[in-house]
C-alpha cells in the first residue's frame, strides 16, 4: 500500500515516510492509493478493539516496516475501554470515546501514532518535533501520548480563551519534552502556523519536524478503526446497518467514519453534527464550500471555520458529486446545546459534553422528521473537561475521571505567543538550540 498527496505533486510513498512527513512536500495530505474491502462477516469474531484493529489495518501497513509489530502496536496503543450504550431501547447507542488517558476520544489515535513513530525511530536519530494545532483535546491527547518518550519533542499550539480552563490547564501540565504555547487567535490561526511549519524546509530539517494532527495518516487510520468495531457490534444485534452522527469540527473523527462505510462496514447514512460554525452545514445544504474564521461557541472543540480534512474526504468523493454520498451536515446553536444537555440527563439520565449534545440533538431532529432507523452516536469528550458549561446546567458537580483529575492537580504553564509565523519560528529554532 502506497500513500498519496491529495494535490497530486508529490510522489506516492510508503506509511513510514507519510508518518514521519505528517503533510506531503507538496502540502497535501496523505491518503490511502486504494482502500481494501470487507464484510461484516470478516470482523464478526473480533473480541476487542485491537483485534478489530489489526485486521482492518493490516492491508492498510503491507509494505511498512511496523506490519510486523502490528499486533503490539494495536494492543498497546487501543487497549481502552469503548462502551456502547444503549439509550433509546432498541434505536439508538452511544459510542464512548472519551475513557482515554485525556478523557476524549483522541487518545485512540494520539497513543496509536506514538507507538508507531517510537518503533519507526533508530536509537542515534535526532530529536524529532511534532507539531500540533489543538481546539481543545488534540494537544491534550498528542502530549499524554509522547509525554517523556525518548527521541521527541512536542509543540502545542491553542488559541487564547477559545478552550475551557480545565483543557487549558491540561495542554499546559505535561511539561519536560512537551512544550505548550498559548496562541492570540483562533483554532484557524493555530493550524497556518503549523501548516506553515511543516512546508518551511529549513525547519523540517533541523527540527524532524512532523505533526500528529488529524491531517496525519497516522491519526486517520486507528480512528476508523473504533466504527468498524461498533458497526459490527450493532449489526450482529439489529441485522441494520445504523446511521452514525458524529460530532465534528476539523473533520478527522467524521472522515474516519467514512473511510469504516466506504471498506465495506455496516454502515448507513453518515450525519455530521456541528456547532455554530456552518462551513460543513451550508456546503451539504448546496452552497460552494467556502472556508472562514472559527466562531466561538460552547462545544469549543468544534470551533473550526475551514476543516482540514475536507480535502481528503473531497479527495475520496473525487469522481462523484460529494452531496450524493449519504452524508449529511447540520449545524446546532449554544441555546439548543444547552437545552440538550439539560434534557439528556433528565431522560437518559446521562452527563454529556456540550459536543455530544450537538449530536444528540440531530438525532432529536431526525426523529422528528421521521428517521427511526438505528442510530449510532459519538460521545467523544467527557463532560468534566466542560464543567464551566455543564455543571450550572445539571445544577451539580461533574466529577472528572482519574486520569484527568490527576492532570489537572499539577502545576501547568504555557508561554503566549502572537499568530505571526516569523515569530514562531524563531521559538521554535531556539528549541531546537536546547
Amino acid at each position: 500500500m502506497r500513500y498519496l498527496s491529495t494535490v497530486g505533486r508529490s510522489e506516492p510513498v510508503a506509511l513510514d515516510t507519510a508518518l514521519r512527513r505528517g503533510l506531503a512536500p507538496d502540502g497535501g495530505l496523505y491518503v490511502p492509493e486504494h482502500l481494501p474491502e470487507f464484510h461484516f462477516a470478516d470482523l464478526a469474531d473480533c473480541r476487542s478493539l485491537a483485534e478489530t484493529a489489526h485486521r482492518v489495518l493490516t492491508p492498510f501497513l503491507r509494505d511498512s516496516s511496523l506490519l510486523e509489530s502490528l499486533e503490539d502496536i494495536t494492543q498497546e496503543a487501543l487497549d481502552l475501554p469503548l462502551p456502547l450504550i444503549e439509550f433509546e431501547r432498541g434505536r439508538s447507542w452511544m459510542l464512548e470515546l472519551f475513557h482515554g488517558p485525556t478523557a476524549a476520544f483522541k487518545d485512540f489515535a494520539a497513543r496509536f501514532l506514538a507507538a508507531c513513530m517510537t518503533r519507526l525511530r533508530a536509537p542515534d536519530e535526532p530529536v524529532q518535533t511534532i507539531v500540533v494545532a489543538t481546539s481543545g483535546d488534540t494537544g491534550g491527547a498528542v502530549a499524554a501520548a509522547f509525554h517523556r518518550r525518548p527521541g521527541f519533542r512536542v509543540v502545542i499550539l491553542y488559541p487564547r480563551g477559545r478552550v475551557s480552563a480545565r483543557q487549558a490547564h491540561q495542554l499546559g501540565a505535561f511539561g519536560d519534552n512537551v512544550h505548550t504555547f498559548c496562541v492570540a487567535g483562533d483554532f484557524d490561526d493555530c493550524q497556518r502556523l503549523a501548516k506553515r511549519a511543516l512546508n518551511d524546509p529549513e525547519l523540517v530539517e533541523r527540527l524532524r519536524l512532523t505533526s500528529a494532527n488529524s491531517i496525519s495518516i497516522g491519526r486517520l487510520l486507528p480512528q476508523v478503526t473504533y466504527y468498524a468495531h461498533a458497526s459490527v457490534q450493532l449489526f450482529r444485534r439489529t441485522s441494520a446497518a445504523a446511521d452514525v452522527i458524529v460530532p465534528t469540527g476539523n473533520l478527522g473523527n467524521a472522515l474516519a467514519c467514512v473511510l469504516a462505510r466506504r471498506l465495506g462496514l455496516p454502515i448507513g447514512e453518515i450525519v455530521l453534527a456541528t456547532n455554530a460554525n456552518r462551513t460543513l452545514s451550508d456546503y451539504f445544504d448546496g452552497q460552494d464550500y467556502r472556508g472562514r474564521p472559527g466562531l466561538a461557541t460552547l462545544a469549543n472543540a468544534m470551533d473550526v471555520g475551514d476543516p482540514s480534512n475536507f480535502e481528503r474526504l473531497a479527495w475520496f468523493y473525487r469522481d462523484q458529486d460529494l452531496r450524493n454520498s449519504d452524508i449529511r451536515a447540520f449545524s446546532v446553536s449554544d441555546e439548543v446545546i444547552r437545552r440538550t444537555v439539560q434534557e439528556v440527563d433528565q431522560r437518559y439520565h446521562m452527563e454529556i459534553c456540550p459536543h455530544t449534545a450537538c449530536a444528540v440533538e440531530v438525532l432529536h431532529m431526525r426523529r422528528k422528521y421521521g428517521h427511526y432507523r438505528p442510530h449510532l452516536v459519538a460521545a467523544t469528550a467527557h463532560p468534566a473537561k466542560f464543567d464551566e458549561v455543564v455543571e450550572p446546567l445539571l445544577g451539580r458537580a461533574v466529577e472528572p475521571p482519574p486520569a484527568l483529575a490527576t492532570l489537572l492537580a499539577r502545576n501547568s504553564r504555557a508561554e503566549d505567543l502572537v499568530a505571526d509565523f516569523a515569530v514562531m519560528r524563531q521559538r521554535l529554532l531556539a528549541l531546537a538550540s536546547h
